[in-house]
């Protein structure tokens, strides 16, 4: 598989798109969420970067609600965390 995301950060975003209850977040609560994950605060630059980055590779769309811009993942987003967990799954022998 290529490298499709490039970042721990980027995988980790489309994880908890993909567990979102309605599958979508805005990006205030996505960071949130992520920060929490990490235990530690991110540069609001660097997150909305790697967000813009995904939706321009077609990992991620985005829609404005609001004042507030809302986050899912696309089918080729799903896909290839799909076959991250996968690849996880195998490498660990589970």
């Amino acid at each position: 598989m290529a490298k499709w995301l490039r970042s721990g950060r980027r995988r980790d975003i489309c994880v908890l798109l993909a567990a979102a209850d309605d599958g979508e977040l805005t990006g205030q609560r996505l960071k949130t969420r992520l920060e929490r994950r990490y235990d530690t605060r991110i540069d609001s630059q660097s997150f909305y970067g790697a967000l813009e980055a995904m939706a321009d590779a077609g990992f991620v769309t985005a829609r404005t609600d609001g004042i507030a811009d809302k986050y899912s993942l696309t089918e080729a987003g799903e896909r290839r965390l799909r076959e991250q967990f996968e690849w996880l799954r195998e490498s660990l022998g589970e």
